[in-house]
């Protein structure tokens, strides 16, 4: 009787001790999970464009005043934040936007296309007189300007007319010889001794290429022997056609040979020349079509094509001149006019992107690309030549692929504060002191 009465007692020991075994199991076991539910359900609050601002209430920033947004990670009960929970975030270079931070963020992507690109250069050129077409008129021997039949700057002339008449001794001289020699030549033609006849042909020949020398022409020698007198004067001609752009002497002035007269330009035809700066040139080639849009006039714009590249560059103003000829019809263009000239340079078919989607580090080019719908991941590549609002990819990114083209700076600041998924390293900056009433360091979680 007595051992069945302890063997009652042990047992119901024994089932109190599994008893209180069990639930101090039961109680640690479940007080993580409790915590982590409570955890879990405690809503957060941050800024979308300082991710750092990080409160437990909804409110506005205290950097810029912007409506605080629940966090993605604290919304146990809203579907689209478990969503965001269940992303991948975990990938090297990769962020993660919930579809309010797109929005907060002004993040806009647009896909990459393959185009057929064309650089255009916009240039200031200067107008220039054709350098093939002027000439200069010159005395031919020392004398004096008796007579000017241009008299300003701007007149027009005409080739082989007459633009002022000169006095010369040497010329008198030189005339009384040639119709010496013409009538020892008629004495000469029928003497008996040949090399008497000889003599006389080549007296007047000398005397004929003496005058030659000194300016005369043919008609002026038909004259002349017609005439059986020397002229006092002489015409001076001008050897081409144009207009006057400096007159160098006046009425009555002594002049020695080869003094210059006039400088005679024909604006028939004249030169843009285009100036290229040293990292657009290469582009450039003979040939290439050039749009020239006159500023000073109203008219309708030029077409021309480049003829030369001037082998040398300008110092000062780090340039290359690029040469254009142009017909000027109406002498509507006129020397030293300020011109603007637009080369288009076809690139060729290429991979390209909007402008606003490359950011350029200095050492490094980068593009983030929508791998996955709200996953950025960041892309090395190399941009080209621009044009217009494209820009040139050479390498990095295929066509079709998604990428930033507006928010990928504030993208890339996620990615630093997220843990270094940014595309380059940048040093640890000290936070800015708190404000006094408004920011508290309390606020950040970094």
């Amino acid at each position: 009787m007595r051992l069945t009465k302890q063997l009652s007692i042990s047992l119901a020991l024994a089932i109190l001790a599994a008893g209180g075994g069990w639930f101090g199991w039961r109680t640690m076991h479940q007080r993580p999970a409790v915590e982590r539910k409570t955890t879990q359900a405690k809503a957060l609050y941050t800024c979308p464009m300082h991710p750092f601002i990080i409160k437990e209430k909804p409110g506005s920033c205290p950097i810029c005043a912007m409506d605080l947004v629940r966090k993605p990670d604290s919304a146990a009960g809203d579907n689209a934040s478990t969503a965001e929970q269940q992303r991948p975030t975990d990938q090297f270079g990769a962020v993660s936007l919930s579809p309010a931070q797109r929005v907060m963020a002004n993040v806009a992507t647009a896909a990459a296309r393959q185009a057929s690109l064309s650089k255009e250069i916009n240039a200031v050129g200067i107008v220039q007189y054709d350098q093939s077409r002027q000439a200069k008129v010159t005395a031919w021997m020392a004398g004096r300007i008796d007579k000017l039949y241009v008299t300003s700057v701007g007149a027009p002339v005409s080739a082989g007319k007459a633009v002022a008449e000169i006095y010369s001794p040497d010329l008198v001289t030189a005339q009384q010889e040639y119709l010496l020699a013409l009538k020892s030549r008629e004495q000469f033609r029928n003497a008996p001794i040949p090399s008497i006849v000889e003599g006389g042909e080549g007296l007047v020949a000398s005397s004929r290429q003496r005058l030659k020398l000194l300016g005369v022409t043919d008609e002026q020698l038909a004259a002349l022997e017609q005439a059986g007198e020397p002229n006092i004067r002489l015409p001076i001609t001008t050897p081409l056609s144009g207009v006057v752009i400096e007159k160098l002497v006046q009425e009555g002035q002594y002049v020695n040979a080869g003094d210059p007269l006039f400088n005679i330009a024909d604006l028939s035809t004249v030169w843009i020349e285009v100036e290229v700066y040293e990292n657009e040139f290469p582009l450039i080639k003979i040939g290439q079509q050039v749009d020239i849009t006159v500023n000073s006039s109203s008219g309708p714009g030029l077409t021309g094509r480049v003829a030369f590249i001037y082998p040398f560059l300008d110092p000062k103003t780090r340039t290359v001149k690029v040469r254009v000829v142009l017909p000027n019809q109406g002498l509507r263009l006129k020397p030293e006019m300020y011109v603007t000239a637009r080369i288009r340079v076809p690139l060729g078919s290429a991979v390209t992107v909007p402008v606003t989607a490359l950011i350029d580090t200095g050492s490094r080019q980068v593009v983030w690309v929508e791998s996955s719908p709200g996953i950025f991941e960041h892309r090395d590549v190399k941009g080209g030549e621009r044009s217009g609002d494209q820009v040139q990819l050479l390498s990095g990114l295929k066509p079709g692929e998604k990428v930033a083209v507006s928010g990928g700076y504030l993208i890339d600041s996620e990615a630093q504060l997220k843990g270094g998924s940014g595309h380059e390293e940048r040093a640890p900056v000290a936070p800015a002191p708190a404000k006094k009433g408004g920011l508290s360091m309390d606020d950040m979680k970094m």
